[in-house]
């Protein structure tokens, strides 16, 4: 298991079979903002060749607009190379504010981790690109 740290935030990756595994932590404090996290996440997903992420938040606090904006992003970006991205473990406070800010059906929470895996809905198809 490999550690990233990036702004007040700590990214514990773990390889699976075809997906990376990210576990996002906020380091003592509640997560505010993290510029360039689409670009960060990209790069570690680059860095393993696997463009199948799922992040586990169960341990974030809060979920700022702007994160939920780098992951919209990250996940575009996934799909250029038939990747995806998945979340799971978001807190009910988070869930909610996903849903307030009309963000759950782009960002689908699942329960835990092999259910993100399994996924529940089918990511459009698109012409593969070079990654």
């Amino acid at each position: 298991m490999s550690v990233h740290v990036a702004d007040g935030l700590k990214m514990e990756v773990e390889r699976g079979p075809n997906w990376l595994f990210i576990k996002l932590r906020s380091q003592g404090k509640p997560l505010e903002r993290v510029p360039q996290l689409a670009d960060k996440l990209w790069a570690i997903a680059s860095r393993h060749f696997i463009y199948r992420l799922v992040l586990e938040l169960d341990e974030l606090e809060s979920l700022p607009s702007d994160v939920m904006g780098q992951l919209v992003l990250l996940q575009e970006r996934l799909a250029q190379c038939d990747g995806a991205l998945r979340i799971c473990g978001l807190s009910p406070e988070c869930e909610e504010t996903l849903h307030d800010c009309q963000m759950d059906t782009a960002l689908q929470n699942h329960s835990t981790r092999a259910e993100a895996v399994m996924g529940s809905g089918e990511y459009a198809a698109v012409t593969r690109s070079v990654c």
